[in-house]
C-alpha cells in the first residue's frame, strides 16, 4: 500500500470588485512537500466570469494568473520569488492580499496519488460540474 503524503492546497480566485467579495474559482495551487511537488492549475470560465463582471478586461487578467503558474515552476524568468525553495513559494502566493486576483486560505489533505490531486481539486473547486 502506497504510503499517504499530506498536501497544503489553495483556490486561486478572481474578485473583480473587491468591494463586493464576490469571486470565480479559476484555479488551484498544490504543494506536496514529501512528493516534491508544487503545481498551479488555471481554467477561466470566461462565460462565468463575464456574468459576473460584463467590463473586466481578461486579456489584462491573464498574464497575472500565469504569473501564478510560473513561480510555481520556478521559472527563472518568474523573476526572484521563483528562485525561492518550494514551499517558500507556497506560502508567498498563499500570502493574504486585497487585489482582484486572490487565493484561499490554505487547506490541509492526504492522498496516496500526489501527482491526481490537482485534477482532483479542479474538479471539485473550480470546474462546473456537468
Amino acid at each position: 500500500m502506497p504510503t499517504p503524503h499530506t498536501y497544503d492546497y489553495a483556490v486561486i480566485r478572481v474578485v473583480p470588485r473587491v468591494e463586493r467579495e464576490e469571486f470565480i474559482n479559476v484555479g488551484v495551487i498544490v504543494s506536496c512537500p514529501t512528493a516534491r511537488h508544487l503545481e498551479a492549475r488555471i481554467e477561466i470560465d470566461e462565460a462565468r466570469l463575464r456574468a459576473l463582471a460584463p467590463s473586466l478586461d481578461i486579456a489584462a487578467l491573464r498574464p497575472y494568473l500565469d504569473a501564478i503558474v510560473a513561480i510555481c515552476r520556478g521559472d527563472a524568468n518568474a523573476g526572484p520569488i521563483a528562485a525561492l525553495p518550494p514551499r517558500a513559494r507556497f506560502h508567498w502566493l498563499t500570502a493574504k492580499r486585497s487585489s482582484i486576483v486572490q487565493v484561499s486560505p490554505a487547506h490541509v489533505g492526504r492522498t496516496d496519488q500526489p501527482e491526481l490531486i490537482v485534477e482532483r481539486l479542479m474538479d471539485r473547486m473550480v470546474r462546473v460540474p456537468v
